[in-house]
């Protein structure tokens, strides 16, 4: 007996209103908004780049290996990620006084320059994304999905 074939432009009914079904198709959203967002205006640096500058301004210098901790970045992807950074003087390495083997990295006035210039492209990309929710829902939305994430913690 043949079954029936599934419209598959369309969510199957058992997942309709599941939250991890729901989350992950907002995932997928954002995700694909923010890298269009760094293609279009991020001249090569991406979200972890702009995580990363974002990091070193707020904590100010740091490990490479606390980075990695702290933003939730795969040590390798980091080292990498910085290399880039320092390439473009965004950010500098030098060697730990203390721990000879580590590197600590410090973000350039450039770096600082460039991460304002990234903010812009971030805020464009979280107004596309909360376009379709009023103010009152978007700080509900950012309320109970920072509920969640702290969940985790």
């Amino acid at each position: 007996m043949l079954m029936p074939r599934h419209d598959t432009g369309r969510t199957p009914s058992r997942l309709e209103g599941r939250a991890t079904w729901l989350v992950s198709r907002a995932y997928l959203r954002s995700s694909g908004l923010l890298g269009a967002g760094f293609e279009t205006h991020g001249d090569g640096l991406r979200s972890y780049h702009y995580r990363l500058l974002a990091a070193l301004e707020e904590w100010g210098p740091a490990s490479q290996a606390e980075l990695g901790r702290k933003t939730a970045i795969d040590r390798s992807d980091v080292t990498a990620a910085l290399t880039e950074l320092e390439s473009r003087t965004l950010v500098e390495r030098s060697v730990d006084p203390e721990h000879k083997r580590r590197k600590i990295v410090t973000i350039t006035p450039a770096g600082v320059e460039r991460l304002l210039e990234l903010d812009k492209v971030i805020d464009g990309i979280q107004e596309e994304f909360l376009a379709p929710l009023t103010p009152a829902q978007r700080r509900q939305f950012i309320a109970l999905v920072s509920r969640l994430v702290d969940a985790q913690r």
